[in-house]
C-alpha cells in the first residue's frame, strides 16, 4: 500500500486514519483499485486495529473505498460518466439553494461564509488540500442548509464527496490561487439581490471544475 506522507495530527487515533487515508485517496497516493489492509495500516502508523477499521468503514460510507470479493476494501473508481452525472445534478439543486436562500441570508450569514473564506485562504497558503476541498464543501453546504429544504439537503451530503474527489483531480491541474477571490464574487453575487446573476456565477464556479482531463 502506497504511504500518505502526511503525519497524524488529529487527537482521535481513528480520526487520524480517516483523515490520512481520505486525504491520500483524493490526492492520488492511494489510485483506484489500491487495496487498504487493516493489519498493515495498523502496523504504519503503530496502533490497533480497531480505530483502523472504524476509519475504513467511515471512509466506504463515503464511496471512497469499497469491499472485493478476496481483496477485502479497495479503493473506489471514479468516472466522467459519473462526474457528468453529478454536474448535471449538482446545477439543478444548486441553483435551487442559491435562488431560495438568498432572501433571508443576513449579515450574520456573511459572515459565516467570509470565516469560512478565512479558513480556505489558510488552505491555500498551507496547500493542504484536504482542507482547501473541505473549505469549499463548507462554502457551498451553508447555502444548502440556509434553503431549508432537507431533500436538497439531503442530496447534497450524498454527492459532495465524489464532488471533492473530483475537485481534487482538477486541482492537481489548476491553482488554486484565486480560489478565495473566485468565491468573494459569489458573495457579492448572493448580496446583489439578483437570483438570475447569483445563479449565474455559482453555474460559472461550477463549470470551472470540468474542463480536465479525466484519470
Amino acid at each position: 500500500m502506497a504511504s500518505p506522507s502526511e503525519p497524524l495530527k488529529i487527537h482521535s487515533i481513528s480520526e487520524s486514519v480517516y483523515s490520512a487515508l481520505k486525504s491520500a485517496i483524493l490526492d492520488g497516493t492511494l489510485p483506484p483499485g489500491e487495496r487498504l489492509i487493516v493489519t498493515d495500516i495498523a502496523g504504519r502508523y503503530e496502533i490497533s486495529q480497531a480505530p483502523v477499521r472504524e476509519a475504513l468503514e467511515r471512509l466506504k460510507m463515503e464511496g471512497l473505498i469499497v469491499g472485493q470479493p478476496n481483496k477485502g476494501s479497495v479503493v473506489s473508481n471514479i468516472t466522467a460518466k459519473e462526474i457528468r452525472d453529478l454536474f448535471v445534478l449538482r446545477e439543478l439543486i444548486e441553483a435551487y439553494a442559491v435562488r431560495s436562500s438568498m432572501a433571508s441570508l443576513t449579515d450574520a450569514d456573511f459572515s459565516a461564509l467570509l470565516r469560512v473564506l478565512d479558513g480556505m485562504g489558510e488552505a491555500v497558503r498551507e496547500r493542504d488540500n484536504l482542507k482547501i476541498l473541505e473549505q469549499d464543501m463548507a462554502f457551498h453546504g451553508y447555502l444548502y442548509r440556509k434553503c431549508d429544504n432537507g431533500a436538497i439537503l439531503e442530496l447534497w451530503n450524498q454527492m459532495k464527496t465524489k464532488m471533492m474527489r473530483f475537485m481534487a483531480i482538477s486541482n492537481r491541474y489548476h491553482s488554486t490561487d484565486n480560489l478565495v477571490e473566485w468565491h468573494l464574487r459569489l458573495i457579492d453575487a448572493l448580496k446583489s439581490n439578483d437570483p438570475e446573476l447569483a445563479e449565474r456565477e455559482f453555474i460559472e464556479h461550477m463549470h470551472a471544475y470540468k474542463i480536465i482531463p479525466m484519470e
